[in-house]
């Protein structure tokens, strides 16, 4: 059994500034205060960017908090479904990778995302990108801080509903993502990383992070293919 944990954002899909936008409505509908900056978002989890903002204006926020805007953020991801799909888009190659991984014997595919899960399967849904994805084997923004621990959270949730098979271990397990945060959570969980040079990360900064293989984009498979021979 193989193990495939895909990124979503940058990685699959962009967003082209829709999720941007919803998260400032749901932080001013949570703390009553206009977003005027947003934190650093490349990589992290969605707790860690609520926090984040807050702190940049004054607001002081515990779980509670965190939790009223996740809710929110979901409820806004519903009904600006439609405005997502007008305006972002599924990366080119995305669609047929994850096709083609499904179609080879033994792969399974879940996610590993900054995003919380429900806003996590309404971006992948709304492109059509959701098929292949089992997400309840995935690692989501709510589960931990840490992105590595994300990563360790799918490895379980998966070995947790495939007991009784064929067991797998780290070695079996194939993180992609668009940056170096997510070659660090890969490497911090001892999981190879294929770095996928679809955001604003480049190969060589990409490489340089310590992948286990880079590629420009997802329309060539061989690379990712051999992975996961």
């Amino acid at each position: 059994m193989k193990l495939v944990l895909w990124d979503i954002d940058h990685t699959l899909i962009a967003t082209r500034g829709v999720g941007r936008e919803l998260f400032g409505i749901a932080f001013e509908e949570v703390t009553g205060t206009v977003m005027r900056e947003q934190a650093i978002v490349d990589g992290m989890t969605e707790p860690v960017i609520f926090r984040e903002t807050a702190e940049l204006h004054g607001i002081r926020n515990d779980r509670a908090m965190f939790e009223d805007f996740a809710r929110r953020s979901a409820d806004l991801h519903r009904l600006h479904a439609h405005e997502l799909r007008e305006r972002g888009h599924a990366l080119p190659g995305a669609a047929t990778a994850l096709a083609a991984l499904a179609e080879m014997e033994g792969v399974v595919q879940s996610v590993v995302t900054g995003n919380i899960r429900p806003v996590a399967e309404i971006k992948l849904q709304v492109f059509g990108l959701d098929t292949h994805i089992r997400f309840p084997y995935g690692g989501y923004g709510e589960d931990h801080d840490d992105r590595a621990e994300l990563v360790r959270t799918a490895i379980t949730r998966t070995r947790t509903r495939h007991a009784t098979t064929t067991p797998f271990t780290e070695a079996d397990v194939l993180l992609i993502g668009d940056t170096p945060a997510d070659v660090a959570a890969g490497r911090a969980a001892g999981v190879r990383v294929l770095g996928v040079a679809t955001g604003r990360t480049t190969t060589a900064e990409l490489d340089k992070a310590g992948a286990t293989a880079v590629i420009a984009g997802l329309e060539d498979l061989r690379p990712l293919r051999a992975l996961l021979r």
